[in-house]
């Protein structure tokens, strides 16, 4: 396990399911974290405040107690995580882990939480983006369908427990609605969600 941080400074955005993701993991193991709030929307200041410590420019980014930063929600959590709970002890499991999170991260996110920004956070006028919608309606489902079919006889994605997939994935599903995607058509994905949710530290 890694050793234990003291203090860590994030650079966040409260509506970033990608920032969630650290948020709830640092959450869930008692973690305290200094937030820096930053702009999705306006990136103007972007190099003046990330420049030196990610070079995607992107949030999260974290600088833990020692100066080091690093950016990218999977490789935080994966910082945090390893050694703990939310990782598997079995080889097997910890791929099968890695799989869901870069399923969120290929197929669930680039649909589910883009349609959420435009709708409900870019402030743009919906004929702006409606030509685009229809698409990332029809490849957002898609990933739904996919966790509906593997919880369906599951309580969480990868083993008997929560794991860093289940805080990955549960980021951007647990407000998909806002991106116009209807969770009242699934019996497993909310369960699950009310699963997550009910676990301590959030």
């Amino acid at each position: 396990m890694h050793a234990i941080v003291e203090r860590v400074v994030l650079y966040d955005s409260p509506v970033s399911g990608n920032c969630y993701k650290v948020r709830l993991l640092l959450a869930r193991l008692g973690l305290e974290v200094e937030r820096r709030t930053v702009s999705v929307s306006d990136r103007s200041n972007r190099p003046e405040l990330l420049g030196g410590l990610n070079p995607a420019l992107r949030v999260p980014t974290i600088v833990l107690d020692d100066g080091r930063a690093l950016g990218e929600s999977g490789a935080i959590m994966w910082w945090f995580g390893e050694g703990t709970q939310f990782v598997p002890a079995d080889r097997f499991e910890r791929a099968q882990m890695f799989q869901w999170m870069f399923f969120e991260q290929y197929d669930h996110e680039p649909a589910i939480a883009v349609a959420r920004f435009l709708l409900a956070y870019s402030e743009r006028p919906r004929v702006d983006f409606e030509g685009r919608l229809d698409g990332l309606l029809a490849s957002g489902y898609k990933a739904l369908d996919a966790m509906e079919a593997h919880l369906v006889d599951r309580d969480w994605l990868v083993g008997d427990r929560m794991t860093l997939a289940d805080i990955a994935l549960y980021a951007y599903t647990h407000v998909a609605e806002e991106g116009e995607f209807d969770l009242g058509r699934y019996e497993a994905i909310p369960r699950w969600l009310e699963r997550v949710a009910a676990q301590p530290g959030d």
